[in-house]
């Protein structure tokens, strides 16, 4: 990994630590709760695109992109057709959580691609970002699952790992669908 790579995903991390620490439920007063969800998904979004970008990757940027789109889409389309309402009644734009769905996608997508010191920070905030848009009153926690739920499985069926050791290929023909293993020797 490029020395700006390594850089980046320690600013993820120490990011994470800050966020976490910065939004405590006295500083999370109010709509509080609300920004700092914000502010978790905004910096999930610049890591899953970001680190890619500063090595070259763009395979991986494209990837990235994808499942931050498909995550994205499914839950404002599953809003669309669910129509729940919130738990502060602003709306009826409930379920599931667009925010967790595109902080999950995100993070899997790091998990993903570079592994499990790019993803447990990644994967911290996240959840960081789940438990805030409970917090802050704009889901219930089957919203937020939901979304997590989205979001993992869109970063994980779009993004390849970095190596070309062994990938996970899903496929559908007419009987059904399923995954399958390749790996180079």
């Amino acid at each position: 990994m490029r020395r700006a790579a390594r850089c980046c995903l320690r600013s993820v991390a120490g990011g994470a630590s800050a966020l976490v620490l910065a939004v405590s439920p006295v500083a999370a007063a109010g709509h509080g709760w609300d920004k700092a969800s914000d502010v978790g998904r905004n910096l999930l979004v610049v890591a899953a695109l970001g680190v890619p970008a500063i090595q070259g990757d763009w395979t991986g940027d494209l990837q990235a992109g994808g499942s931050l789109l498909l995550a994205h889409g499914t839950a404002y389309g599953l809003k669309r057709i669910f129509p729940e309402e919130r738990p502060d009644r602003s709306d009826r734009h409930s379920f599931p959580s667009g925010h967790s769905s595109v902080s999950f996608a995100a993070a899997a997508t790091l998990e993903n691609r570079y592994g499990w010191k790019a993803g447990l920070p990644a994967l911290l905030v996240a959840s960081f970002v789940g438990v805030s848009r409970i917090e802050a009153n704009k889901h219930h926690w089957y919203d937020v699952v939901a979304g997590a739920a989205i979001g993992t499985g869109s970063g994980l069926l779009l993004t390849s790992k970095r190596t070309n050791g062994v990938r996970l290929i899903p496929f559908v023909d007419s009987r059904g669908g399923g995954f399958s293993f390749a790996t180079r020797f």
